[in-house]
């Protein structure tokens, strides 16, 4: 009886083990990048040279997403170095496009 226990527990335990990772994000992760994204959006409002209304700006998991337009590539790259100086963002993805 004592071997089918052990052998159920660890069973279930290799099963867990070979779960695949989440692809959603709980309630303290969404309230994270939500910080994460509301910063960055600060962050390029007080940055003169930059469109930012013309800018979305996501987060996932840390990863800040930029999309939208921007009038030339020096903007596009003073966007990224901007979101990449927030606390917390771990990488920028860049899907903005020139105008």
């Amino acid at each position: 009886m004592r071997a089918t226990s052990v052998l159920a527990a660890a069973t279930i335990v290799f099963a867990l083990g070979c779960a695949s990772t989440s692809k959603s994000e709980g309630t303290g992760e969404y309230v994270d990048d939500t910080v994460i994204t509301t910063k960055v959006k600060a962050a390029m409002l007080n940055e003169p040279n930059l469109k930012s209304t013309e800018i979305n700006v996501e987060t996932f998991k840390g990863v800040v997403q930029l999309s939208g337009f921007v009038s030339s590539q020096d903007n596009a790259n003073l966007a990224m170095v901007t979101a990449r100086s927030v606390k917390g963002v771990t990488s920028v993805k860049n899907d903005m496009r020139l105008k």
